[in-house]
Parts: structure tokens; sequence; C-alpha cells
């Protein structure tokens, strides 16, 4: 059986799947020129796509975040970010010219590492995608109740927030309160550097407080983000596409967004509020790299254009390397002037384009509201965009037997692929209604940032296939480059830092009150597992001179991995469990591929068994990973307060046993 989970799609069936429009990406025949696509793409057409695909909700909603975190010194977490960035899109491209169609990360693991890692890869995918979603679903709220409030339309706070915001922030408030202070002294200094409970709090607060009751249960939801996401759904079922020129103008408009803030804002910048520049240390900027990642998520597309461009061996890399830096200069530039204009302790809001620039910043009314109504534009034509790409992803997954045929149907009318479609915006919609937007930005980082990794890995274990010579990216030998980079790193760590380098292995101590050792124990797990991986890939650099590049991919996707919460990797570990669980349930009997292979196309006590025991697992861990399923639960079943935790690490472990024996 283990054999089979790696069976692979031959590059030849992956183009002949092109040919009669089953692959992940939309294929266009153009007549004349052989059935194929055009090659018009030059590499300034290929740099505006890589910008347009870039430019998003991330740095719309996220840069204040991640500001908010590291402060003024969030810069340096930009360009460490493009640089992980720019290695993952050279092993895309890499890939790309390997496998000459037009494809994604689960086209390339399909051919190149078998059919369950392109399982996993696919199921991934759609964390970037359609848990992508949900964050431009919460930063497009975000912005629009900004607009309302421009025209003096106040949406009541309990329904533009997520239920878990609102939770926290009643609870930070009241126990600020039961500390002495009064309500009143709380709103008149929450917009101080020092406050201890912030306005968003406050806010939170208010929400909470003034929420209608369902029986026991606080109705609060965030109702934009439904409604936008009715919106876009409908028109996607009905066929409707974002035409070239639209995404042309929405580039434009973007760019044309940013640029105004930046040069504007420039002239209320105050010197002062970049000092200190590092508030929190290297610590407090790296804790933006799941908001800052976000920012970044889109220039992977680019590898899907390999047909279309002029010179695609030439062509593909550069112009994903001049929009990473070209994004990345922007966004510095936008970094420093917001965090000039307000200090950053304000920034930790849904709309800090918008915000800088009204009564807290600038106070300049009219460009605060052409900049909501901009944003209010963009974001929904970046969610039209990712609400069409995830049900096409569903749909080739459909097609190659890994998901039921029900995902492959297409509506007799409209020609789009209208389950899918709908599911896709259950996906979004619900989540959306209750998940804050730092949950949602985390899980579509660590899912993007895994896919990336996989890719990178991918090339490494293609590596003596694609050879020395006539690679799309030039084969570097790490031999003795890696080795001398683990070694200066370790040094370097050491040397700046060496008492927290010597408390990391030795202090276990909780950090929070009412936390165990093992949970504070449980926050270094991801660092442990670096560790690892960066000695693992050291010796496999030596020992199998591997090509450089692919290897810096991996290391530096698993550390900026690794600086994600230990929560976080609970979260993406319960998708993936549950990815499991519907592979061995269906996928794995019902794949084409599989079939070919001869493998057996009914259900074994064993299969049955695996995919009980991911599920099992997959909750359990979902019970730790996720407030809302936790409170759920507990609203359901009052009596299971204090043996919840319990019973959740119980079916996680024994899930897991069975579905891995």
């Amino acid at each position: 059986m283990s054999k089979s989970l790696f069976s692979k799609k031959s590059i030849e069936k992956i183009q002949a799947d092109v040919a009669v429009g089953m692959s992940d990406h939309e294929q266009e025949e153009v007549g004349g020129e052989g059935g194929g696509l055009r090659r018009t793409l030059s590499v300034r057409d290929l740099t505006l796509l890589g910008i347009a695909a870039i430019i998003g909700a991330g740095i719309f909603a996220m840069v204040g975040e991640a500001s908010y975190k590291g402060g003024p010194g969030v810069i340096f977490l930009f360009i460490i970010t493009a640089v992980v960035c720019g290695l993952s899109a050279l092993c895309y491209a890499e890939f790309a010219s390997r496998i000459p169609i037009a494809g994604s990360a689960y086209t390339y693991s399909y051919a190149s590492l078998g059919e369950l890692v392109a399982w996993i890869i696919g199921w991934d995918l759609i964390v970037e995608y359609a848990i992508g979603n949900i964050a431009v679903a919460i930063s497009w709220s975000d912005y629009f109740t900004n607009l309302l409030k421009g025209y003096k339309i106040n949406v009541p706070a309990h329904f533009t927030m997520d239920f878990l915001t609102a939770k926290n922030g009643f609870n930070a408030v009241t126990e600020a309160m039961q500390g002495g202070s009064t309500l009143e002294t709380l709103k008149a200094g929450c917009s101080e550097a020092a406050a201890k409970i912030s306005c968003g709090q406050l806010e939170a607060y208010t929400a909470w407080a003034d929420a209608p009751m369902l029986g026991s249960l606080k109705l609060i939801a965030d109702l934009p983000a439904l409604l936008i996401t009715l919106v876009i759904t409908t028109l996607v079922y009905i066929g409707i596409r974002e035409a070239k020129w639209t995404g042309n103008i929405m580039t434009i408009l973007k760019v044309a967004v940013i640029l105004m803030v930046i040069i504007v804002g420039a002239f209320y910048v105050k010197p002062e509020n970049w000092s200190p520049f590092l508030p929190n240390g290297f610590t407090g900027v790296m804790a933006g790299v799941a908001a800052v990642f976000f920012a970044y998520i889109g220039f992977d597309a680019l590898s899907t254009t390999a047909e279309e461009c002029k010179n695609p061996r030439r062509d593909l890399p550069r112009a994903m390397i001049y929009s990473l830096i070209i994004c990345t200069v922007l966004y510095i530039a936008l970094a420093l002037v917001l965090t000039g204009m307000v200090s950053y302790t304000k920034l930790n809001v849904g709309d800090p384009l918008a915000f800088v620039f009204g009564e807290q910043g600038a106070n300049i009314s009219w460009i605060a509201g052409v900049i909501a109504v901009s944003a209010v534009i963009a974001l929904a034509t970046v969610f039209l965009v990712f609400q069409i790409g995830q049900p096409r992803l569903w749909m080739a997954m459909s097609r190659d037997g890994l998901l039921p045929q029900i995902f492959s149907r297409i509506h007799p009318r409209f020609k789009t692929p209208s389950f899918a479609t709908v599911i896709t915006g259950l996906v979004v919609a619900i989540p959306a209604l209750f998940m804050n937007l730092s949950e949602v930005t985390e899980l579509a980082s660590i899912g993007t940032l895994f896919a990336f990794l996989v890719v990178c890995a991918g090339v490494l274990f293609k590596d003596e296939e694609f050879g020395r010579e006539n690679r799309y990216v030039p084969y570097i030998d790490s031999q003795y480059i890696v080795p001398g980079l683990f070694i200066i790193g370790l040094l370097g760590v050491f040397w700046y830092n060496g008492d927290a380098f010597a408390a990391f292995f030795t202090d276990y101590s909780p950090t929070k009150a009412g936390e165990s050792a093992l949970e504070a124990f449980s926050h270094k797990i991801p660092y442990f597992g670096f560790i690892i991986l960066a000695f693992v890939m050291t010796y496999l650099a030596v020992a199998k001179r591997l090509s450089l590049i692919p290897v810096l991919g991996v290391v530096s996707c698993a550390y900026l991995m690794s600086e994600l919460a230990v929560s976080n990797w609970a979260r993406f570990g319960s998708w993936l469990l549950f990815g499991l669980g519907i592979y061995f349930s269906y996928g794995y009997i019902n794949s084409h591929v599989g079939k070919e292979s001869g493998r057996n196309s009914t259900s074994s006590t064993e299969l049955k068994l695996a995919s009980i025991g991911f599920y099992v697992a997959a909750i359990g861990l979902a019970i730790f990973a996720f407030g809302f399923v936790n409170d759920f639960i507990l609203y359901l079943v009052p009596a299971l307060e204090k043996s919840l935790k319990y019973i959740a690490l119980g079916s996680f472990i024994v899930g897991l046993a069975f579905g891995i024996y």
C-alpha cells in the first residue's frame, strides 16, 4: 500500500488533461497556433501580473497588525520575507520549465512526488485560496464599515466583529475594571502608547455587552463579510469573470492607493514615532511573520503562465524577482509612513491605510474616504479572483478521482463548476462569521509556506534527474556554502544573544499566568523542529551536493513557519488530518492514477480504520486549536468544561495511532 500512495501522474497524462480542459488552471485554446496558448507575455507583462497578484488583502489589512507587533522595524521582516519568496519563486520556475504546461504546486507534486503528496498539497492550497479569502472578506468588512461611518451610517459593533475577538475584548476590559480602572478612564487613555486596553478592545467589549442573545449564546457575527461572500460567490456561480482590462484597472488602482498613502502621508510623518525603532526587539518583528507573509501571497500564480511567455526560461524568473523587489520597496515605504504618521501601538486595526488619515492620524477625512472606497473595490476584485480559482482546483482534483465527481459538475446554463463554487462559498462564509483576522492570516500563511517548502523540496527530490547543466535555475553546489552559513548563523546567535540562546534549551518555566510547564515547552517545539531540519539539510547538502537555491528555499520557509505560534501549527495539523481522512475514505480508492496502476478500488477495513482515525484526531486537535470549536462544544454540553481538554487529547492520540497504523 505504501508504494501505491506515491503513484505519479505522468507529464503526458497531464498534457492530455490540459488538452481537454481538465487542468487546475484555465486553458484558452487559440486556433491557428496548434491549439495552444499564444506566447505574448514579455518580462514587463509578467512583472505587472506579478504585482497584481501580490498586492491584495495582505497589505491593505495586515500591515497594521505587523507594525503593531514589530514597530517601525517591521521593514526588516518585509526584506526577509521577500528573500524567502524569491527563493521559492525560483523553484516554482524550475518546475514550470520541467513540466511544460500551466500548472500549480498540485500539478508539480503529482508529477514529481506522487499522489499522497499531491493530495496534501491540493488540500493545503485550499488554505491559500479559500481560507485566504476569509481574510479578504474580513478585511473588506473593516473597510466597508469604515466607509459607511463616513456617511454617518453605523452598523452595530456586534454585527461587524467575530465572536472570539468580542469575547477576548470583553474579558480583557472586565479584568481591567476589576483591577480598579473605570470604563471612562479606559476610554480616555485607549489611544495612548502605554494603554493597558486598546480602543479596539473597548469596541469589542461594547460588541459583547450589547449583543442580542439566542438562549445563552451571544449573537455576534461579521455580517458584511458574509454579504461580500454571498455576492461574489453568486457572481462566480453565474459565470462573471474578471476581464483583463478590469484586472489592469484594479492593479493601477491598488498601486495608486499605496502611492497616495506614501506620498501624502510623508508630509504628516512625525519622526519621534519611529523611536524606538525596534520596541519589541527582533522577537517582536518576527511575531508579525504571518501578517507580512500574507502580503506576499499570490506571486506563485506567475508559474501558471509558462505557456504564454515569449521566453519562459529567461523571463519568468526575472519577472518574479522584479515584482517581488517592486512590491517590497512599496511595502517598506508604506510601513515607514504608517508608523511615522501614528504610533505603532494604534495600528492593530483592519483598515490601517484609511485609519492613519482618520481622526487619530492626519485627520483628512476625504483621503480616508477615497482610500476606503478604493480598498472596497480592489479587495472585492481580489476576492473574485481567488473565489474563481478555488472551485477550479477542486474540479481538477475531482477529475483525478481524488474528490467526488459532483465537484467537477458543470452547470448546463452558466458553464461553471456549480457545486464546487457553492461549497467554496460556504467554506469562506461560515468561518468568516466567527474567525478573527489574525487566526485566518496565520492559517493561510502557514499553509502557503508549507506549499512553498514542498515545491522547493520537490526540486531537491528531482535533483539528480534535473542534472547539473541546462537548468532553469542555475545549479550552485551547496556542499561548502550551506555548512558555512549554518556555522555563521549559530555563531551569530550565540555571539549577539548568548543568554537567550542558552535559556532556550534550559529554561521551560511558564511565561503566562496559568500556563503549565508543558504548555511553555510546546511553544518551543516548532523551533526544535527547525533546528533538526537545518541539521538534516546541512548533512544532505554535504553528502549529496544538492543545488543551493532549493536548499535555502526549504530552510528559509521552515524558519518562517517555526516563527508561527504552536496554536497555528495545531490548526494547520487539524486541517491536514481532516484532509487525510477524506483521502483514505474516498480519494485512495477512486484515484484514476491508482486504478491505472492496479490499485484495489474497494475500501478495506484497514482504509476505513485509517480514515476514521484521522477524522477523530482532527476533531481532537481542532478542540485545542480553534477557540470557537471549544466554545461551541461547551455551549452544547457545559458539563464537559473540566474534562474536555483530556477528551480532546485522548481523541488526538488514539485517532492518530489508528490512522498511522
